[in-house]
């Protein structure tokens, strides 16, 4: 139940957000008219470090350091979009019976020299 409203969650953020891109980029272009408004900067950076908390969260889900690195030019460059689109990515790979657990932990991280989990001792 859960996946479905997260998956119509997601879908809906991404299409307002290409909506609302599309509508605005085709009016004009981010010039010196938004850049000197300090709440324009205010709300900028306050966008970013959101970006940035979001990727601390994809590059502790993510193994490979070129899939860290591609998520985080686009969450970077594309914002909500790329994020909308990551979390779809992540639900449609979701089996059926998942729970939010598994969508927010990792799963199949590697192990280290026969080990289980990192510090995880075999007996």
């Amino acid at each position: 139940m859960f996946r479905y409203f997260l998956i119509g969650l997601f879908a809906l953020v991404l299409l307002a957000m290409l909506g609302i891109t599309t509508y605005a980029s085709m009016d004009r272009s981010v010039g010196s008219q938004l850049t000197s408004d300090p709440w324009f900067l205010a709300m900028l950076a306050d966008a970013y470090f959101g970006f940035l908390t979001f990727y601390v969260w994809v590059a502790y889900k993510e193994v490979g350091l070129v899939k860290k690195l591609l998520w985080f030019v686009l969450i970077m460059t594309l914002g909500n979009i790329a994020m909308a689109s990551y979390l779809l990515w992540q639900l449609w790979r979701l089996d059926q019976c998942a729970t939010p657990t598994n969508l927010l932990l990792r799963t199949n991280t590697p192990t280290l020299a026969g080990r289980g989990e990192i510090g995880e001792r075999r007996m």
